[in-house]
């Protein structure tokens, strides 16, 4: 599949099939993908927390109000941001590098096969202060991506519109 084809083809899965477990190579290869991604003077202002734990993955859904789809999920991808790894004129990108890493992410699971939904988290404080006091984590939450082998083909909700589209020439 080309890149073309991917940007396309992806969708935000609903519904996995379940009990199925990813192949710690494959979230390795998803998270070398969310790496490769660019960021403001390539700092780089990420870290992932990979969540296996069927029991700790349904307590997202008590947090995030859309995240039902995490109830059949084999696993999900915390993207949390670190600000303080962008000084001076770098600084304040993280919200995009981390939006550049999640897409590049999606893209790559469903390369593998994979289906993802993202359901973000910042800048939504009562969530944000949620994750990170179940997680224990400093950093920013950004997003939560639910994955599994997807159990629906849903249509294309994107499409282009040439309304939105301003020409300087």
């Amino acid at each position: 599949m080309n890149i073309t084809e991917a940007i396309r083809a992806r969708r935000s899965i609903r519904r996995y099939k379940e009990g199925i477990r990813i192949p710690h190579k494959d979230i390795t290869i998803m998270l070398e993908a969310a790496m490769m991604a660019p960021s403001s003077g390539n700092t780089r202002p990420w870290e992932f927390v990979v969540i296996e734990n069927q029991d700790t993955i349904k307590e997202l859904i008590d947090i995030h109000p859309y995240a039902r789809m995490f109830r059949t999920a084999s696993a999900a991808i915390l993207v949390c941001g670190r600000p303080d790894l962008q000084p001076g004129v770098y600084g304040g990108f993280w919200p995009q590098d981390c939006g550049a890493a999640t897409e590049n992410m999606l893209l790559q699971a469903m390369d593998l096969g994979y289906g993802t939904c993202w359901c973000g988290l910042y800048p939504l404080e009562d969530r944000v202060k949620k994750v990170q006091e179940m997680f224990q984590i400093h950093s920013i939450p950004y997003a939560i991506v639910a994955l599994g082998v997807p159990d629906q083909e849903p249509e294309a909700r994107g499409f282009f519109d040439e309304e939105r589209v301003h020409y300087i020439k």
